[in-house]
């Protein structure tokens, strides 16, 4: 069997939490590959609506094994807390959920870090959540941090303090002062919890589930114009959050890709600093954002919201080797008489592009839109595909041509029964 993947497109935010719990059912396993606590997945059902940020979203179906896999950076504090809220709402993930030991660990002084940094930064700052997700992964790469597997092991508080010490001086160098006050004692009561659970070599787990045929549905973080290699460099995240990055982040060979699902937004949203050409700063943005409720899942932020942009979709289909795409918050568009699509890029020196230059932040993109007319039917109340108005078919018709991937998936609301599957016309 084939590891099929889900992948957000654009800057995050694009509702893959409604998709893995919407496709779950047909799988055996839902693996998290990267990213940490800065995500946060949303999921309704039931009039209920549900905020996962470490946790697979397959974690409601209790027959689906649910994997942190090594890609990840857990903060056990947050990880314990998200634990207790399903727990209050009666979901005992204890007994479908297992973590990889290889999955780093987040300290108190891991978010210190990333609120100094960041405020070093000035007026030039990444926008940084300051979980401590960029600070973790550093030490990741710097070959001094610590992963689950290390709270097992005898001497785990001396290599705790070592790795503190470490950051006390880094600190330090920023004329600041490391105190950590209560959340190291929160740390190591989440640590001990984090004892008790499953903690496995997921690399095997998965590579064994894979020989006896079971499917596995992989799930991402962020989106792929935030991967730290391919994104809007520097105003990126910290994990590579493309397919390759599932490869790694599971230990999954290549040649066991399936499906790649990519995942965006009728529109485009964006939080923190960064490039964001079809970004709109006027009273239209602004509908967006109100009808759309987008404000961070995570912090609360308010997001930046524009038009659709096809150039960098078509870099993040490139990239990842899309198969299908699935268009979420379709009905926040209902109100418009009009819908403005960017299908290319106007370059400084004039030249147009459908092309995403090294750069976005050094060119002055200017883009270049089609403008397409709106349905006004309010898209929430239908419930069957062939309802939908002839205006938002054309919508999916003009998007598929340009993109050339179908779009299998329609989300028209945010429970989950407001997920229509469809049949592509024109791609």
């Amino acid at each position: 069997m084939a590891v099929d993947i889900l992948i957000g497109l654009q800057w995050g935010d694009e509702g893959k939490g409604k998709i893995v719990d919407v496709l779950a059912p047909t799988y055996d396993i839902v693996a998290r590959f990267q990213g940490g606590p800065n995500a946060g997945h949303t999921l309704e059902f039931e009039g209920t609506k549900h905020v996962l940020h470490q946790i697979p979203s397959g974690i409601f179906h209790p027959e689906i094994k649910n994997i942190i896999g090594n890609g990840v950076v857990l903060d056990p504090i947050v990880f314990r807390t998200e634990m207790q809220k399903l727990q209050d709402r009666g979901v005992d993930a204890s007994q479908n959920l297992f973590v990889s030991k290889k999955a780093s660990l987040i300290l108190p002084s891991h978010k210190v870090l990333d609120r100094v940094s960041e405020e070093a930064l000035g007026s030039g700052k990444i926008g940084s959540t300051l979980k401590g997700i960029g600070p973790t992964y550093q030490d990741k790469i710097g070959r001094v941090g610590l992963r689950v597997g290390d709270i097992l092991a005898a001497d785990f508080k001396e290599q705790y303090n070592k790795l503190v010490e470490r950051h006390r001086k880094t600190v330090e160098f920023y004329g600041q002062t490391l105190e950590l006050g209560e959340q190291e004692q929160n740390f190591f009561e989440a640590v001990d919890y984090l004892r008790t659970l499953q903690l496995v070599d997921s690399e095997y787990m998965i590579n064994e589930a894979l020989q006896s045929g079971q499917r596995i549905l992989a799930e991402g973080a962020q989106g792929a114009l935030l991967d730290v290699d391919f994104g809007t460099y520097p105003f990126v995240t910290s994990s590579s959050t493309i397919v390759a990055g599932a490869c790694t982040g599971l230990g999954v060979a290549p040649k066991h890709i399936g499906e790649v699902y990519g995942i965006f937004k009728a529109y485009c949203t964006r939080v923190g600093s960064g490039p964001f050409p079809t970004e709109l700063l006027d009273e239209v943005g602004e509908n967006i954002r109100q009808a759309g409720r987008e404000f961070g899942s995570t912090t609360g932020r308010p997001r930046r919201c524009g038009w659709v942009d096809l150039p960098s979709l078509k870099y993040s289909i490139m990239l990842n080797g899309v198969t299908q795409l699935n268009m979420m918050k379709a009905d926040v568009l209902t109100e418009f008489d009009t819908i403005q699509v960017c299908t290319h890029y106007k370059l400084p020196s004039g030249e147009i592009t459908d092309k995403v230059p090294h750069s976005m932040e050094s060119d002055e993109l200017q883009p270049v839109y089609e403008t397409l007319p709106g349905w006004k039917v309010d898209l929430n109340k239908i419930e069957k595909v062939d309802e939908l108005p002839a205006a938002f078919n054309n919508y999916l018709a003009f998007l598929e041509k340009h993109l050339q991937v179908p779009i299998t998936i329609v989300s028209v609301g945010p429970d989950r029964k407001s997920t229509l599957r469809r049949e592509a016309v024109n791609a």
